[in-house]
């Protein structure tokens, strides 16, 4: 942390008769900080190395924790400054979008904590957890890399610079700020590809998530009353207790805990029946509650919701990491597997490159997070500053959860980790065909020996320990996951008093709902501002940009709701398989959305420094644009079917032709006609979004050589307001800023009031 001296450090106030609104607070560190970080340094490094060369039999799972919590410690203190110091500047006394603003709905100055609780838990979705799981087929190494050194170098300077940026443009979303940096036709191709991408993504969020409720009382029940319990936080930190953060809080986890053991009572009881849902119903239920979270007061649900969800995240996440320090388990799958050599991975086809980084798409970066950092995060923070923490910080945090995912994985036995994640048409679908199918699979441990056969009553035996009825061929990553963190859970001391191993294995498939759900809510209410953003762009229809306009806000929604929740149907209703057919369409969307907002801020970087910074987000832009590409061009062209959409389009279509009734999974006419629709669908939107992206791309590049050839050009930034109100940049105030909150009491007076109108 930085420290001041009295001689350097400044209050700045923009009212003489007011206490200070921000602080500046030199970048030295004191002596203890810089003995801490060499420590951080020396784990992480030994983190590494152990990593980088130890192979065998039993390498611990600890080096790789070791490692990513080192290296994010020192990213965020050293690199993410690096940005804010030569980059962005930030500037405390200017107003926010959500000082400025505040309307007590979708603009409100939110404390830090609560913010950051937000954040986090609407960038953390699908991706975190069933990417990586996924993408352990080809083993550890690959995976810990490009998690790490991704978001380092990629995901967190995408959220942090996106963050940024909307915050200096009145908290515009990605597609309005792209038409005002790269120009007329980038900018609708990226307020188009944005929209189109953004229905996919949230579709298939959807469909994991109902995976892991389908047919669930005890996740139903637990999840269902999330939703009150954040009402009640919402009404209570607003009305009765209002800035009683630490409280709320504490009553919310009380709640969310007693909801969760509440579940196993629920689902024993004589009516737990009501809350089994199949998976149709549960997606028309998705659906109308992201309708309602998009469309109520942020205080009231979103906010809270997400905030309460943040504490079972991390607070899962922790218990995860701290029982591997523990319990140190084995990692059973090697450093590199054939599999991403070959590319004949049970979990996904494919090789190393590209699908390797398409996969374990948020974990590293994540273009959907550019969303929710254009979209209801820069319209609820408080102070410019505050960006790094939560915008570098919050991305750290979900690529910690990422690292997590992979070492649930990878510590599971390998025959029960492919005979989970293969789809029942190779497995077989009993115990003896999958041990039959993983016998023949030519695996080998760490040492590169190979493993002996399994026994088929193995995978009858782990099914019954997490009290499940089968656990063959549950693909998606997130049943592999629960059993991953039940494995560990269950051997850590104390933790093991709390449940046995089918306790912890439910308890982690709630833990990831949690996950999703709040993705999704803000995901909506962000696809509503995007909407909002580009039909108010039509002559005659401005009044759309008006976000305190209720019709215009229930329309947008009732649009964007429509469009994703078309596509959930259709991928819980898709006889090959909704996850298997969308989460690698899923993964390049995704990463083509980060290429759209890499362009955006390519740009702005350009014209505010020059080039001589351009490379913090040149580097990530130019990697996952090869990427992605790659990607796209091979699921559109590929001959393999396991690959290319059309392919299967082509071969399902055929065997129509031919007055077949049955293809690959679809047994039935219907549900062959079902597979020829859908990857057209598929297939189309592939299309569509490589084109889409490169037009933006070859804007923004037009953009950058217009700037260089000019010696410069203006960004498009809002001219604020100076601000009136004060709130520390991190979690825990400096020395300073505790001064300056002090001031503010001194003079009766709230920092940060709830509430405010302009």
């Amino acid at each position: 942390m930085s420290t001041a001296t009295e001689s350097d450090a400044r209050k700045l106030r923009t009212d003489p008769d007011r206490p200070p609104v921000a602080v500046v607070e030199p970048p030295r560190m004191s002596g203890r900080a810089r003995i801490t970080f060499a420590v951080i340094a020396v784990i992480a490094a030994i983190g590494w190395v152990m990593i980088a060369t130890a192979r065998g039999e039993h390498v611990s799972s600890m080096w790789i924790v070791l490692a990513a919590v080192g290296s994010y410690l020192i990213a965020l203190r050293f690199y993410a400054k690096l940005i804010e110091v030569k980059i962005h500047r930030p500037d405390d006394t200017r107003m926010t979008p959500a000082e400025e603003l505040d309307n007590g709905k979708d603009f409100m100055p939110t404390d830090r904590r609560v913010l950051y609780g937000h954040h986090f838990a609407a960038i953390s979705g699908a991706g975190p957890l069933v990417g990586p799981v996924l993408a352990a087929q080809m083993g550890y190494l690959p995976g810990t890399l490009w998690i790490i050194l991704g978001v380092i170098l990629a995901g967190a300077v995408q959220d942090y610079m996106v963050l940024h940026l909307s915050i200096r443009r009145r908290g515009r979303t990605l597609g309005q700020m792209a038409r005002d940096e790269l120009g007329m036709v980038g900018g609708w191709a990226a307020i188009l590809g944005v929209l189109t991408i953004m229905i996919i993504l949230i579709a298939v969020l959807g469909v994991v998530m109902i995976g892991a409720l389908a047919e669930s009382s005890w996740a139903v029940w637990a999840v269902a009353m999330t939703i009150p319990i954040a009402i009640f936080m919402g009404v209570y930190l607003r009305y009765l207790r209002p800035g009683k953060v630490s409280e709320v809080s504490a009553i919310g986890v009380v709640l969310l805990l007693a909801a969760i053991v509440s579940g196993r009572w629920v689902s024993q009881s004589d009516w737990g029946h009501i809350f089994i849902l199949d998976r149709p119903t549960l997606a028309i239920a998705l659906a109308v509650y992201g309708f309602c979270a998009a469309v109520l007061p942020v205080w009231l649900l979103l906010a809270p919701r997400d905030y309460l969800s943040t504490f079972m995240k991390v607070g899962t996440i922790v218990m995860l990491a701290v029982a591997i320090l523990i319990v140190r388990p084995d990692l059973q799958m090697p450093a590199v597997t054939h599999f991403a050599i070959d590319g004949t991975g049970p979990a996904f086809a494919g090789s190393l490159f590209p699908f390797l980084f398409i996969t374990i798409a948020c974990g590293a970066i994540s273009g959907f997070h550019a969303l929710i950092a254009s979209g209801t995060t820069p319209k609820l923070i408080e102070k410019e500053r505050q960006a790094r923490m939560i915008g570098y910080g919050g991305m750290l945090t979900e690529s910690f959860v990422a690292i997590m995912a992979l070492v649930a994985a990878c510590v599971i036995d390998q025959h029960v980790y492919f005979a989970m994640n293969a789809p029942a048409g190779v497995t077989g679908g009993t115990p003896e065909t999958a041990a039959a199918y993983t016998n023949g699979l030519n695996l080998v441990n760490g040492a590169g020996n190979p493993l002996p056969p399994i026994d088929p009553g193995v995978y009858a035996q782990a099914a019954n320990d997490v009290g499940e009825g089968s656990i063959i061929s549950r693909t998606g990553g997130a049943p592999t996951l629960a059993f991953g963190m039940s494995e560990v859970m269950h051997r850590t001391p104390i933790l093991n008093l709390l449940g046995d191993k089918a306790f912890w294995y439910h308890f982690a498939i709630l833990f990831e709902a949690l996950f999703i759900l709040t993705t999704i809510d803000a995901g909506t209410r962000v696809a509503r501002f995007m909407f909002s953003d580009a039909i108010g762009n039509v002559r005659g229809l401005g009044a759309f940009k008006d976000p305190s306009w209720r019709v215009g806000a229930w329309v947008s929604t009732s649009v964007m709701v429509l469009a994703w929740g078309s596509i959930l149907y259709m991928g819980v209703t898709d006889p090959l398989g909704g996850i298997n057919m969308l989460f690698p369409l899923f993964g390049i969307a995704n990463q083509l959305l980060a290429v759209i907002a890499l362009c955006v801020v390519f740009a702005v970087t350009v014209k505010k420094v020059g080039l001589k910074w351009a490379w913090i987000p040149g580097l990530p832009l130019f990697f996952v644009l090869i990427v992605t590409m790659t990607a796209s061009w091979q699921k559109i062209f590929s001959p393999d079917p396991k690959i290319g959409y059309w392919t299967i389009h082509n071969q399902a279509k055929a065997a129509l032709a031919s007055g077949q009734t049955t293809f690959q999974q679809a047994k039935t006419t219907e549900a062959v006609e079902a597979v020829v629709r859908n990857t057209a669908v598929q297939g189309t939107l592939s299309i569509v979004y490589a084109v889409l992206v490169l037009v933006v791309f070859i804007a923004a590049m037009t953009v950058v050589v217009r700037t260089l050839r000019a010696g410069g050009a203006p960004v498009s930034e809002h001219d604020a307001p100076p601000s009136q109100i004060f709130a520390p940049s991190s979690f825990v105030a400096t020395k300073l800023e505790k001064e300056v909150l002090a001031e503010w009491k001194e003079a009766g007076l709230d920092p940060t009031p709830v509430g405010r109108t302009h």
